[in-house]
């Protein structure tokens, strides 16, 4: 019997009966595990229960390990840990060699050096957002421990060099480039000097601050009446007024802009650094603008185009279509969406060689994802509900995003593919060597030009063809490993 007609017996296509040259394995004993394996024998990425347990390489050598959507861990070439993570993003561990890190959502947080490894840019660190804060990096100026809103000092942290606090709000401290702001009942009274400044506000009724020959501002019945001004050794100081709702400028050497009836009717007129001159009518809803590298044409919600320093944005029936285009150094790449997620696109084009392929990713969300590399790799997945909130967050793509993953497609070359049904539970690889169907452990058939097997029940039969001319011989009871002369496929 010839292994054209086995393979019409057991009602399979005549496309995988076809011989053709070896070049890829598979262990298939789902749902137990699926394996792949390079031709020493070495696994190089395994399956099991399903899509849950999971082994599989990554870039620069590094190797992914992990029970979906519980726990993965990540390590090098060298075979160290450097990430691991509990359902993700509620636990993370991150390991650089010299220090570590936990994080709880980003909300508990603790860092150290690890024992031996140099102190220089490592400290201890402990956080509980927003009410506990530590730090001892072995100096007592950046030293500290805080309880918010009890009483603490804080240093480098949220935009300033020095926060301090003491039964906030009643008392806040904050210094930055030598200045200091005093707030007693934050943020009604405040007071500010140090490096030249001073100030006093009682908001909302008035405040105002100052350096003498470089800016001063002031404000009444904050937001309503404003003024200030920048630049006070200049020619052409930099100024900005407003009374609101009625009317705000702002005026220096370089730009004049008025608004009326804020903020729906202006205007702005810019001579430097660019050339650029804007009216606005029902701000945000109609806006034209000209200039240079700089076009702007709004007719909110229904059509705006804008380009700013290259960058073309085009919105239709916002927020129903959008385009836009741009080029990275020597890619041009266009992304175009519907409905923000539901159709989403991005294309890249070399620009030293448009006649190159392009590559593509494109997302019909919630029902496939396809990745095209313009190299001859393409990849699809069906379902794919994740991948288009996350395209490059590589934590959501090795635990969340295969567990939607009911039919996956890989195609390295156009003469090497894969095909994935139900978390390998269906198989069906075709590469220049070797051709090989798995319907998990009860039927594996596979196809090289010199020799061939078909397997049931995971080796309970086994029928073999060799390369010397013989038919097809049964095997009983053959669950020995198979032979691994192959490579392993890529992905």
């Amino acid at each position: 019997m010839s292994l054209r007609q086995l393979f019409a017996w057991l009602g399979l296509t005549a496309g995988l009966a076809q011989a053709v040259p070896a070049a890829e394995q598979e262990r298939n004993a789902w749902p137990v595990s699926v394996t792949e394996v390079n031709d020493q024998g070495v696994t190089q990425s395994w399956q099991g229960v399903g899509p849950l347990l999971f082994r599989q390489p990554l870039d620069e050598g590094r190797t992914a390990t992990g029970f979906r959507p519980i726990y993965v861990e990540k390590r090098n070439a060298a075979g160290a840990l450097t990430e691991a993570s509990f359902i993700y993003p509620i636990l993370v561990y991150r390991n650089d060699g010299d220090a570590y890190r936990w994080s709880l959502l980003q909300l508990v947080n603790l860092s150290g050096p690890h024992r031996g490894a140099p102190t220089q840019g490592n400290y201890d660190g402990f956080d509980i957002w927003p009410f506990y804060f530590s730090r001892q990096t072995g100096s007592p100026e950046t030293s500290y421990r805080a309880l918010f809103p009890i009483a603490g000092t804080v240093t480098g942290r949220l935009f300033n060099e020095r926060i301090s606090w003491l039964l906030f709000p009643a008392y806040l401290r904050t210094e930055n480039h030598g200045v200091v702001a005093t707030s007693i009942l934050w943020p009604f009274v405040r007071t500010i000097h140090g490096a030249g400044n001073t100030g006093f506000a009682l908001w909302p009724l008035f405040g105002w601050r100052s350096q003498p020959g470089v800016y001063r501002s002031e404000f009444y019945l904050w937001p309503i009446f404003y003024d200030s001004v920048a630049g006070l050794g200049e020619p052409v100081p930099a100024e900005s007024f407003g009374v609101l709702p009625f009317y705000s400028r702002e005026h220096s050497a370089d730009v004049m802009s008025e608004t009326y009836a804020w903020p729906f009717f202006g205007y702005t007129h810019r001579t430097a650094p660019y050339r650029y001159d804007e009216t606005r009518y029902f701000w945000p809803l109609f806006v034209q603008g000209r200039g240079d590298d700089r076009y702007r044409n709004r007719w909110a919600p229904f059509y705006t185009h804008s380009v700013i320093k290259g960058v073309d944005k085009t919105w239709v029936m916002w927020p129903l279509f959008r385009q836009q285009s741009w080029v990275d150094g020597k890619v041009a790449q266009v992304r175009t969406q519907f409905l923000f997620f539901v159709y989403w696109s991005l294309e890249q084009r070399s620009t030293t060689n448009p006649q190159a392929a392009p590559a593509k990713k494109t997302h019909y969300w919630p029902l496939a994802s396809v990745w095209d590399n313009g190299a001859g790799h393409r990849q699809v997945q069906v379902l794919s509900p994740i991948d288009v909130f996350f395209p490059t967050n590589e934590n959501m793509n090795l635990l969340w995003s295969p567990l939607f993953a009911l039919y996956r497609y890989d195609r390295r070359l156009p003469d090497n593919t894969r095909h994935s049904f139900l978390f390998n539970l269906v198989t069906w690889q075709r590469a220049p060597s070797r051709r090989e169907f798995h319907l998990g452990p009860l039927l594996g058939v596979e196809s090289t030009a010199a020799e061939g097997s078909i397997t049931v029940a995971g080796g309970l039969l086994r029928l073999r063809r060799n390369g010397e001319g013989g038919g097809w011989q049964p095997f009983w009871f053959d669950f020995s490993a198979k032979s691994a002369n192959s490579a392993a496929p890529q992905r």
